[in-house]
């Protein structure tokens, strides 16, 4: 049933395979045992992939809701046993590979019947659609009907090159950078404190990446102004290659996160996971601050 549950998620047999680990034999050879027991065709087969069935709509949701109570069932019969199976995790291009690998490592070291699957892309990915257990994202969220659980702090501002400040001049206040060359990853709005007030401000800009480093280079290139975490930021303020502008105006604390879609309760080997990420932020505090 959980083979079911992944290739109808997936929109195939290719893709659920992908993301179990395993064979496409061995995928299809589950299905066809589940069809054979049930006495229905859940899925219909073509060149492009499978199509679930009308009966194959019906069966998908009591077949994911009876796998998440098997696994609730086993964990409640061995609260404190091996972790097993798989963790899917998303992870941020900018930083998971230098930030957030080390507990995926971690993880994998301490159990080591648990297989580990990342993938790093900057970009918000569909948990659900794309079949991952969580994700960790940086930054302020949007809303959603996702579960979030902070796991600690990240501090950021605003920078510009020497270069660029010699030929555009600096913001002074928030009303003066839609005037300025933005270094954006999409549309997004930059928000600042104002004492305790939080004003949002829309920038404009011809440059944008999805990735917090290109933008960083972009910077440092004189190619705008950028809200930046101080973790990419930190060598090149050092060596002025950057210098941090409109101070006075010092945008909100942001935060890192584990997201995981909606349910009662996460799967322990979330639990554990999430308590390794904060374990590995709380014997590291200057990795996202100043100076980290």
């Amino acid at each position: 049933m959980q083979t079911f549950v992944e290739v109808a998620d997936a929109g195939g047999v290719s893709a659920a395979a992908r993301r179990l680990g395993l064979s496409k034999s061995i995928v299809s050879r589950r299905l066809f045992r589940l069809e054979a027991e049930l006495g229905v065709q859940l899925l219909s087969r073509t060149t492009r992939g499978a199509a679930l069935t009308e009966a194959g709509v019906t069966f998908r949701d009591h077949a994911a809701r009876i796998a998440a109570e098997f696994e609730m069932a086993r964990e409640t019969l061995q609260p404190t046993g091996e972790l097993r199976g798989m963790l899917r995790v998303a992870m941020p291009l900018s930083f998971g590979p230098t930030h957030f690998a080390p507990v995926a490592a971690q993880m994998a070291q301490l159990h080591p019947r648990l297989r580990i699957h990342t993938a790093y892309s900057d970009r918000f990915v569909d948990l659900i659609a794309e079949g991952f257990d969580c994700a960790i994202r940086v930054g302020y969220l949007p809303p959603s009907n996702l579960i979030a659980k902070r796991i600690g702090p990240i501090t950021g501002q605003l920078v510009a090159s020497p270069d660029y400040i010699r030929a555009h001049g600096a913001p002074e206040t928030p009303d003066d950078i839609p005037a300025h060359e933005a270094l954006m990853q999409g549309t997004e709005a930059w928000q600042f404190m104002d004492g305790n007030r939080t004003v949002s401000v829309q920038p404009q800009g011809r440059f944008k990446a999805d990735n917090g480093t290109a933008l960083t280079s972009a910077a440092v290139a004189g190619l705008g102004i950028a809200w930046l975490p101080d973790c990419l930021t930190h060598p090149h303020l050092a060596s002025g290659a950057l210098v941090p502008v409109m101070t006075r105006y010092p945008p909100p604390v942001a935060g890192i996160y584990v997201i995981r879609p909606p349910g009662q309760h996460p799967a322990r080997k979330m639990r554990v996971f999430t308590e390794l990420l904060i374990a590995h932020f709380e014997r590291n505090p200057g990795l996202w601050g100043r100076g980290g």
